[in-house]
């Protein structure tokens, strides 16, 4: 110390100077004393700070991570796979979180995805925006520089954390390796707790490599003299800091999460007006797929409710292919005669006409845990009855108790009836409308879509990534039970379905995955055949190739009499397929005879985890005549 402020004469820099020594002596130690805690370390270790992040994540459940490489992120996805999470890298960011999501949606869970800093983080906000969206909770993980050349240039240094702070429920930055764990557990925590949702932290990369490897790439000055001897000992105190307490002893395990429930009052409420109904209505979204209540049991619940029920978002399926009280048709009309509906977690948006589709003489109750959700609109196109900020499934289930321990039922058979009536009349009409040729003569899309419905295995699950397409394969292809559909959600967006169908294969290795594509949403994701075929997943994509953006086109061309940039071309691509290494098949008008079996043939070769792509020539109905598309 006495040689460094012999070189320091002014006395205020030679008092920085102490200071900065005493400090670098304090942290040091500190260093040393809780390395020497649990066992004796190595002065060279080679512990790093990606061993505190996959042990946070073994310890939630998290069974994989996905990625696309990066520097900033090797000593996580390292660290991961030697604590045996399975590290799966996709061909763009945002399938990674694509497929994180559907992890999370799927297990009922947490998904987690890490990437790389800048582009590689930036890359994801799309996916990370549709999330948020469909409240699905994700941990993002992001690289970052390193904390001293933070400002200074550093290599794809910018600000990310004021990119999601917008996007997420919980975002932070960690600077020194003990704050690891806090800060995994407290954004795990934040991302499955309320209205679920993303979280973000960010790892510069000298909080993630070992201590040596920092030590090397700091900065230090050779042969130090003067002054730079004094940026010398901040620098030590600077990585004594980051490292100091380290590998202390932590608690790693989940901290409880915050479900709210319903009001004991708030269910009487409910319990009365249920009652006393003669023509209720049920409209459930995804919120009512979440935990705490599992989709078994919430699809007992509602059997036993016996309320006629319109499937939305996630709970598409809950009730299965054929069950009487699931109608898919003629929801205008119903909810204009309704004298009773709940919203179990469905919202009032651009969905239901912002709320003017519901009747002003119907008693509304509206189920939400999000409160700006549960009055999307609300004294503006609707009147709430009943506003329960809660959890969906679990006001449901407590509904259900209440109605059966009192021993009491719902009636409305005959309200039942009449709606099961005028949802065979629509079936039949749609039924009519696959027996059009189109004119164009190539394939009927009904058809191709009743035909897939008819070989569909009851354990498939499926992905939409479309507009028309996918719009009409709603009404036709039945998902055969809980979650076992997949889609973007509220926002819209394109671009889930390789990410999704990854995810849900992951979670789900011995079930069928198929992907309805439209021939423009099969663009974003039709490369992740590569990722399918290197983790040997066998992945079904049926893509209905009408050369158009259809959704666009259906409104834009005889409005502004243009086709501008909706016009698309038959384009090969079964052969992209083969070309990735996948099966490619085909399917036009030469082979119409043979639609089923074509299906059914992929089937076979997915059994035997070979992945496939359907390319159906499809020619354009009026099925969806006044389908708006903004």
């Amino acid at each position: 110390m006495q040689r460094i402020l012999h070189y320091v004469k002014d006395r205020q820099e030679q008092h920085v100077v102490s200071n900065l020594f005493q400090l670098h002596v304090m942290t040091t130690s500190t260093v040393t004393r809780s390395q020497n805690t649990e066992e004796q370390v190595e002065e060279k270790s080679t512990r790093h700070g990606g061993e505190l992040v996959a042990s946070v994540l073994k310890s939630h459940d998290v069974r994989e991570v996905f990625t696309l490489c990066g520097g900033h992120i090797s000593p996580i996805l390292v660290a991961c796979e030697g604590l045996g999470i399975k590290v799966v890298d996709t061909r763009h960011e945002v399938t990674a979180v694509f497929a994180a999501d559907a992890v999370a949606r799927l297990r009922q869970s947490i998904g987690v995805v890490a990437v790389t800093a800048g582009p590689g983080l930036t890359n994801t906000i799309t996916a990370i925006k549709n999330a948020q969206m469909a409240e699905s909770p994700i941990l993002l993980i992001g690289g970052a520089a390193p904390t001293l050349l933070k400002n200074r240039g550093a290599l794809q240094d910018i600000d990310q954390l004021v990119l999601f702070r917008p996007l997420c429920k919980y975002t932070a930055r960690v600077t020194r390796l003990r704050d690891i764990v806090p800060t995994l557990r407290a954004a795990i925590q934040a991302a499955k707790s309320g209205t679920p949702g993303p979280v973000f932290v960010e790892f510069p990369v000298d909080v993630l490599y070992p201590y040596e490897t920092v030590i090397k790439e700091c900065g230090f000055v050779p042969n130090p003299k003067g002054i730079k001897m004094l940026i010398n000992a901040y620098l030590m105190c600077h990585v004594s800091r980051q490292f100091g307490g380290a590998w202390n002893q932590q608690d790693i395990s989940p901290l409880p999460v915050n479900t709210p429930f319903a009001k004991s009052e708030e269910i009487n409420k409910l319990v009365e007006m249920l009652l006393s109904a003669k023509k209720p209505l049920l409209l459930m979204g995804s919120q009512a797929s979440l935990a705490p209540v599992k989709a078994d049991e919430l699809k007992s619940i509602v059997e036993s409710l016996g309320i006629p029920t319109y499937l939305g978002g996630m709970c598409r399926g809950l009730l299965g292919k054929d069950s009487p009280l699931q109608m898919r048709q003629n929801r205008r009309d119903a909810l204009k005669e309704c004298d009773l509906v709940i919203l179990a977690g469905t919202i009032c948006d651009f969905r239901l006409s912002y709320g003017r589709v519901l009747s002003p003489k119907s008693r509304i109750v509206c189920i939400n845990r999000n409160r700006s959700q549960l009055t999307k609109n609300e004294k503006i196109f609707w009147n709430a009855t009943q506003l329960i900020q809660a959890d969906v499934a679990s006001t449901l289930k407590k509904l259900h108790e209440k109605i059966t321990s009192a021993g009491k039922r719902v009636e409305c058979e005959e309200w039942l009836n009449a709606l099961t009536e005028r949802e065979q009349n629509k079936e039949a009409s749609n039924a009519r409308k696959m027996d059009e040729v189109p004119k164009d003569g190539n394939l009927n899309p009904l058809k191709v879509l009743a035909e897939m419905d008819k070989v569909l295995p009851d354990d498939t699950i499926l992905v939409a990534d479309g507009g028309d397409f996918v719009g009409s394969a709603a009404y036709i292809v039945r998902p055969r039970g809980p979650l076992q559909w997949l889609d973007p959600g509220a926002f819209g967006t394109l671009g889930v379905g390789g990410g999704f169908a990854l995810g849900a294969k992951l979670v789900y290795p011995e079930r069928p995955v198929v992907i309805i594509y439209g021939d423009g949403s099969c663009g974003y994701s039709i490369m992740e055949y590569d990722t399918f075929v290197r983790h040997k997943l066998s992945v079904i994509s049926v893509i209905g190739n009408d050369a158009c953006w259809s959704q666009i086109a259906r409104e834009q061309v005889p409005m502004f009499n243009s086709s501008v940039a909706v016009d698309l071309a038959h384009s090969k691509y079964h052969e992209v397929a083969e070309a990735l290494g996948a099966r490619g098949v085909l399917l036009d008008k030469s082979g119409e005879e043979s639609v089923g079996a074509t299906f059914s043939e992929a089937f076979d070769h997915a059994r035997q985890r070979e992945s496939t792509v359907i390319n159906v020539i499809i020619g354009k109905t009026d099925f969806r005549e006044g389908s708006i598309s903004v």
